[in-house]
């Protein structure tokens, strides 16, 4: 009787554990996602241009993608609730001092603050779920519902955001994690166990994790400032040159030390990489094509901003839905099929992108949108399990690390791309249809009537372009899943932990 109540007590308790890293990853993303709808006011108090403001967000995303690996190999060394709990305390304090802040510099300083904070939540979190579900299919259970936070924080983020400004100032976007993060703190304190590697760390790869800031940096950079400084301008160059020599040497220092922060061995694991290849190819599409959708919206169908934002709602509300049913195929399809007919559908979501025009409801966007996210939802507990399946557990805080990384390169990489096809593809457009039209007219209105048709059709034709191949990368992407293979993987048993 007693150990039928311990049981029921310690299954009580790993989902009170999910719970916990569920409000720590919705604060992280609500906090991104609230920041970009406060940037029009931020703007006006600090008397800054909008090419100003978006070094708010770049710095946000450089120290964010530099120190995700450091936290995901100080969580496997030190422990992950001390980690977490870390992240999660550093990260209220930087959000306090952004609200406080005083004008850009120490409005970037501040943000600066937060995403190394914040950049612990994800590789500490998945951790912490893979070692507190151990069950193969309960764990892609739990993954499959931890996925649907990220959901989750699109759809509030929204609904909280524009409330916020509007009755409290921009200010109250980054004060509201103060009572937010306090309860993740106390629920982190007392619920979360601690678990370390069984493997002890003898020495930190400092120079391993400077060497990689230093690439990541300049890997972001120019993604981020690359189509406006030119992708051959001299500072995009030396971004470039950087990026090769600073991977080149990593690679070295990472052979040679006893504890690298990045287990080059990962990458003889066919299964990590072809899971990291898909995962790179799909949210390279995916975010290169979606990131378009506000643009288009504000643009061409004349929505502001809260309301774009409602727009996304069905897509988050579709992607939480779907996470945890992908979640309860493991153990009955195998994962590489449920990854594939998710990514499928991802693909013809974003395909039916390709008809929007000026005069498309917010229903042709919003089913497009329902589609898209889920198929992707579908598929996230399978792909974020086999990472967690084929490392060692001592390992998976580094490993969860790597894809969260691939992850957020994929989709600046993606965002960079697309923009530049879309830059180049609505000149040519305009050069294209210029010289197929005729106007049989000298009076000014028309002539500026004329310009602006062919403008409006050049950039029309450019969004469907842009869609489809995005809708295309991703289709090519579901392909790559299939080479997939996991050791002992059957429909009756849990995945194999190598």
């Amino acid at each position: 009787m007693e150990e039928k109540e311990d049981s029921k007590k310690a299954s009580n308790l790993r989902w009170w554990i999910l719970l916990t890293v569920i409000v720590g990853t919705f604060l992280g993303r609500l906090d991104q996602t609230i920041v970009n709808l406060a940037l029009p006011k931020i703007i006006n108090d600090f008397g800054i241009t909008v090419s100003s403001a978006g070094w708010i967000a770049t710095a946000y995303i450089l120290a964010n993608a530099v120190f995700v690996p450091i936290w995901g190999k100080l969580g496997d060394t030190i422990g992950r609730k001390k980690v977490y709990i870390w992240g999660f305390g550093i990260f209220i304090v930087g959000s306090v001092l952004a609200g406080l802040s005083w004008n850009l510099s120490s409005m970037i300083i501040f943000r600066i603050i937060q995403a190394i904070a914040g950049s612990a939540d994800y590789p500490t979190a998945m951790a912490i779920i893979a070692v507190t579900f151990e069950e193969g299919k309960e764990r892609a259970q739990a993954l499959g519902i931890w996925s649907a936070s990220f959901a989750a924080a699109v759809v509030f983020g929204p609904l909280l955001g524009g409330p916020l400004i509007d009755s409290f100032g921009w200010r109250s976007v980054f004060l509201i994690n103060l009572p937010i993060g306090i309860l993740g703190i106390v629920m982190a304190m007392y619920f979360i166990n601690e678990s370390v590697s069984t493997v002890k760390t003898r020495s930190f790869d400092w120079w391993g994790a400077l060497v990689l800031g230093g690439m990541l940096s300049s890997l972001v950079l120019v993604l981020e400032k690359g189509s406006d400084w030119g992708w051959f301008s001299a500072g995009s160059m030396i971004c470039y040159f950087l990026v090769a020599s600073l991977l080149g040497l990593f690679i070295k220092i990472e052979q040679k030390v006893s504890e690298p922060i990045v287990d080059l061995k990962f990458f003889k694991i066919p299964a990590f990489v072809n899971a990291l290849v898909n995962n790179f190819v799909v949210f390279m599409g995916m975010m290169g094509g979606v990131f378009l959708i506000p643009v288009f919206a504000q643009t061409f169908l004349g929505y502001n901003a809260t309301e774009t934002g409602y727009l996304f709602i069905p897509m988050a509300v579709a992607m939480m839905a779907a996470s945890p049913l992908g979640g309860m195929l493991t153990g009955k399809v195998q994962s590489r099929y449920v990854i594939f007919v998710s990514t499928l559908i991802a693909s013809v979501g974003i395909f039916l992108f390709t008809g929007l025009d000026p005069r498309s409801t917010a229903i042709d966007i919003i089913i497009p949108l329902s589609v898209m996210a889920f198929g992707l939802g579908f598929g996230m507990a399978q792909r974020t399990n086999i990472i967690a399946s084929v490392v060692p557990q001592n390992e998976i805080g580094i490993a969860s690390s790597i894809l969260a990384l691939v992850r957020n390169i994929s989709g600046a990489v993606g965002i960079a791309i697309f923009a530049t096809i879309l830059n180049n593809r609505v000149t040519s457009n305009i050069l294209t249809i210029n010289s197929f039209s005729k106007l049989n007219s000298h009076n000014p209105l028309d002539i500026q009537k004329y310009i602006g048709l062919i403008s409006l059709k050049a950039q029309i034709n450019a969004y469907d372009y842009v869609f489809l191949v995005a809708s295309v990368i991703v289709f090519i992407g579901a392909f790559t899943i299939l080479f997939l293979k996991l050791k002992n993987e059957r429909t009756d048993i849990k995945v194999h932990v190598e």
